[in-house]
């Protein structure tokens, strides 16, 4: 298992919070008992930061027909739904929602071009609030091949403050690549065709780069 860029800076900073405030607890507080267990507290924190942002190794699933979860969470939309920001029609959504516990690398769905892409800033409504896809900070993201236009939208909730994304208009992206990180918990949404065969259903946990969410139609 490696540590994932984005966390280097607070890995760093929860260390030295780890080792300055339990010095300075060891060393002030009189209560044995009290110093250990801010001591202890503050290594859960530390411990907490360095696992969010781990990257474990996978053995990553290919296939030009498979549609891989772009996250790892928890299933919780599927549902026929208007897209209004790039398609302007009906899409097929499914939404994963990563707890801050889960692993929070963004990986392509499918390999493509990435033919829209928009930073939009916003609020942080939780992430499974109806108006979060719409009003918290969020960016969209479109990949387009010879089978259709796949629409990804990584959105910031209460907890996550920083939506990074490490793709541009016009790049060529592989499937399972890396395509954004979302620090501190929240939620992606893909947009499919209608009709697009779906292989989970609501309640599942996905992995990222892993699961196949949905398939192409094969005839294409």
């Amino acid at each position: 298992m490696k540590i994932h860029r984005e966390g280097y800076r607070y890995i760093i900073i929860a260390t030295i919070l780890w080792i300055g405030l339990g010095w300075l607890a060891g060393h002030f507080i009189p209560v044995m008992w009290l110093a250990g267990v801010i001591t202890f507290i503050l290594f859960l924190v530390w411990f907490w930061v360095v696992a969010f942002f781990r990257l474990p190794n996978r053995n990553f699933v290919h296939g030009e027909h498979k549609i891989i979860a772009p996250a790892d969470g928890k299933v919780v939309v599927i549902e026929e739904t208007y897209e209004g920001e790039y398609f302007m029609h009906n899409c097929l959504q499914v939404s994963i929602f990563m707890s801050p516990v889960n692993v929070h690398v963004n990986r392509n769905p499918v390999s493509g071009v990435i033919k829209y892409m928009k930073y939009h800033k916003g609020k942080y409504l939780v992430a499974w609030h109806p108006k979060s896809s719409t009003e918290n900070e969020r960016t969209t993201i479109v990949i387009g091949n010879d089978k259709g236009d796949i629409l990804m939208r990584q959105i910031a909730g209460a907890m996550a403050r920083r939506i990074k994304f490490y793709v541009q208009e016009d790049d060529i992206v592989k499937q399972n690549e890396e395509f954004g990180f979302i620090r501190f918990g929240s939620r992606v949404d893909l947009f499919l065709p209608l009709g697009t065969k779906v292989n989970v259903q609501i309640g599942d946990v996905v992995k990222g780069g892993v699961t196949v969410v949905a398939h192409y139609d094969e005839q294409k």
